[in-house]
């Protein structure tokens, strides 16, 4: 372990399990002090004694605007400064067109897009303050290439991609950098559970031959968040074991 992130203070959304959980753990391996936030599942997540940072659950639905709001302001009165945001939480969907669920899409779009711009306004106006900051998006290969019978998902993550680079532009002059991470399939609990059904044969699509790990995906949030990434902003970053090639 580096302490790439000591004294760091980071609020991660959707860190109950898969890509949040790892990213929770590995943040406070190398030194921060990390709020995992989730709307359930955070009964698991904890810090190892050997962390050098630490991780306090937080329970927060991120479509609760209110309590968004006073969490965040909770954590700037308990630390003084919040230098990372990974904004990780979202819902997703398999279905072809005729199939869409649209009340299903409609509450997508709210956790996927809403949420996360409301979070990015509320941490970025404490980052303006510290003239610094890391923003971190989850977006995904789906938004950027499109996806047979994941119209509707990749349409929110498309969302995120331009939200990233506009907000990137937007706080690049208080040195707040602004990125989204877009991986491919990924071995979370939750991907398993559908990959038999609908997605066995795209592996065969995956030149790696194989799922992305979740702390796979964390190592690049770590990566994002730390000062090794200082110079890097608005770019969206594949990860997809070379499927896009």
């Amino acid at each position: 372990m580096s302490s790439l992130l000591h004294d760091k203070v980071a609020l991660i959304t959707g860190a109950g399990a898969g890509i949040g959980k790892a990213t929770a753990q590995l943040f406070a391996k190398e030194g921060a002090v990390v709020y995992a936030a989730d709307i359930k599942g955070l009964e698991g997540i904890s810090a190892d004694a050997s962390f050098k940072g630490k991780i306090i659950p937080l329970h927060l639905d991120i479509c609760d605007y209110s309590a968004v709001k006073t969490a965040v302001m909770s954590i700037k009165k308990e630390h003084g400064h919040i230098d990372i945001l990974a904004n990780i939480a979202g819902l997703i969907s398999y279905e072809l067109m005729p199939m869409i669920n649209y009340d299903f899409f409609h509450k997508m779009i709210e956790v996927n897009v809403v949420a996360l711009i409301n979070l990015m306004t509320l941490v970025s106006r404490i980052m303006q303050r510290q003239h610094s900051g890391s923003i971190i998006n989850m977006a995904s290969m789906v938004g950027v290439k499109g996806a047979k019978g994941q119209l509707s998902y990749s349409a929110t993550k498309g969302a995120v991609i331009a939200a990233t680079k506009s907000a990137a532009k937007e706080l690049a002059e208080h040195h707040i950098r602004v990125n989204a991470i877009a991986p491919g399939m990924v071995g979370s609990e939750r991907f398993k559970a559908v990959l038999e059904e609908k997605f066995a044969q795209k592996i065969n699509d995956i030149p790696f031959g194989r799922l992305a790990e979740p702390e796979e995906i964390a190592s690049l949030c770590l990566f994002l968040a730390s000062d090794n990434s200082s110079y890097l902003t608005g770019q969206i970053i594949g990860v997809d074991g070379g499927a896009i090639i």
